[in-house]
């Protein structure tokens, strides 16, 4: 990275940081960048984070995850609380993902992994024998970087999890799920009329709502979300931090992202990855504008990484 570009992402995050600080001192004024930025930044101002002797929705201790013999994750501790946003953050490689995917096991599909240590899901032991992975992934959603819409219609997509989950009973019960999951998530308004039309002729930042929509009618309890707007025009990118900020209100969601703006615009906790180590992990003001350790200072103000 050149000495420009590391300069350019230090002034951009001190403008941001100072833009924050000034739109908490004065609420009613929307920032510079706009009323849907706008809405963000309130929804998340609404919500303060929660109290330290809140319960957390996942408490992980001592994980480590191999791929053969690399070890990925390296004895990583944290409390993920309840209808929070915790954002993940860190270069390319650092094992973000790999955690995430570790939250609701989709690394067991994968050859020749491998996880020691413990994920408790409200108390329970999400890689003990007994846990059904069809009942973990229903009550873990996730929503992946590149929108994957199901070639069906936007009908069926969002339907397709209540259907083979037996979640509803008859048509008109299926219909109010999905027009309910479609509401959520802002889309409704812009598909009511289409609804038996393919999927895939909707635009990238409506499949990506469309794909929440659907992880959402399974009536998750958390929603993970691996850069769900990395391949989004800034418009659709805003919509979706907006979402957000609307859905923690019902739902523990988890993060990764590599725009650290975004992580400081969306979430209340924020936690910076490392070479497979959780360097430093606090809520999201205190951790850009204060953090504790050198290489978290190091990584959000451009000098490496």
């Amino acid at each position: 990275m050149t000495a420009a570009i590391r300069t350019y992402r230090f002034l951009m995050l001190l403008f941001y940081l100072r833009v924050l600080r000034m739109a908490r001192k004065a609420p009613g004024k929307a920032p510079l960048a706009g009323k849907l930025r706008h809405r963000v930044q309130s929804a998340r101002m609404e919500s303060p984070p929660a109290p330290a002797q809140t319960q957390p929705k996942f408490l992980v201790r001592g994980l480590n995850f191999f791929y053969g013999q690399v070890r990925a994750l390296k004895d990583i501790q944290i409390d993920i609380l309840p209808r929070q946003v915790t954002a993940l953050i860190g270069p390319s490689g650092c094992g973000k993902s790999t955690f995430v995917r570790c939250l609701n096991r989709m690394n067991d599909t994968i050859p020749g992994t491998s996880v020691q240590g413990q994920i408790l899901l409200d108390g329970e032991d999400i890689y003990s024998p007994e846990m059904s992975l069809i009942a973990l992934r229903q009550r873990v959603g996730m929503v992946f970087q590149k929108p994957n819409p199901f070639p069906q219609t936007i009908y069926d997509n969002v339907a397709f999890g209540p259907r083979v989950l037996g979640l509803t009973r008859g048509k008109h019960e299926l219909r109010e799920l999905v027009k309910s999951s479609l509401e959520r998530v802002a889309l409704y308004n812009e598909v009511k009329d289409s609804l038996d039309s393919s999927a895939l002729e909707l635009s990238l930042g409506q499949q990506q709502r469309l794909c929440i929509a659907r992880a959402v009618a399974v009536q998750p309890e958390v929603i993970l979300m691996d850069e769900p707007a990395s391949a989004l025009d800034p418009i659709a990118t805003l919509r979706i931090e907006e979402l957000i900020a609307e859905l923690k209100h019902e739902y523990t969601i988890v993060i990764v992202t590599h725009n650290m703006q975004q992580a400081a615009r969306v979430s209340d906790y924020t936690g910076f990855f490392w070479l497979g180590e959780l360097v430093e992990f606090s809520i999201t003001d205190k951790l850009f504008t204060s953090p504790e350790k050198e290489l978290t200072d190091t990584y959000i103000t451009g000098r490496m990484g």
